[in-house]
C-alpha cells in the first residue's frame, strides 16, 4: 500500500485493513514505522470525519457516580443540599462556578467537560 493522505472513505478503509495486518511490528522496523506514519493519517482522519463530542456536564457527573458507586447523598459537599444536588441532576438548575470547582477539585471530573454549556428542563407552574 502507498502511504498517502486519507482523503476518502475508501482510503481509510483501506488503511485500517493496513493497520491491522500491521499490527504487532516491531517499532523502528519499516513495517513499524508504516504503522506508525498509517496511525497517524487515521486518527487526523477521524479527528475530521468522526470527531467525538464532550459529555454534557450532567452526563458527565452521572457516569462518574455510575462508575464510582456514589449516591445523589455522596455529591452533598459538591453541589449542596440534598434538594440542590437533585435539582442540578435532574436540570432544573444549572452548575454554579463554585459547584464545578468543588466538582474538579473534589471528584478529578475535568471542568473543561463542566463548563460546557447545557440544557435545563423548564416546568410550568400552575
Amino acid at each position: 500500500m502507498e502511504i498517502k493522505p486519507i482523503k476518502t472513505e475508501a482510503g481509510y478503509e483501506a488503511a485500517l485493513k493496513e493497520i491491522e495486518k500491521l499490527w504487532g511490528s516491531n517499532y523502528g522496523s519499516p513495517e513499524g514505522d508504516k504503522l506508525d506514519v498509517l496511525v497517524t493519517l487515521v486518527e487526523a482522519y477521524e479527528e475530521e470525519h468522526y470527531p467525538i463530542m464532550p459529555p454534557d456536564p450532567i452526563e458527565a457527573i452521572l457516569h462518574y457516580m455510575e462508575n464510582q458507586g456514589l449516591s445523589e447523598c455522596d455529591l452533598e459537599p459538591y453541589l449542596g443540599s440534598r434538594p440542590c444536588v437533585s435539582e442540578v441532576l435532574n436540570r432544573q438548575r444549572s452548575l454554579s462556578l463554585d459547584m464545578i470547582r468543588k466538582l474538579h477539585n473534589g471528584l478529578g471530573i475535568p471542568a473543561d467537560i463542566l463548563v460546557q454549556p447545557y440544557s435545563l428542563l423548564k416546568f410550568e407552574q400552575f
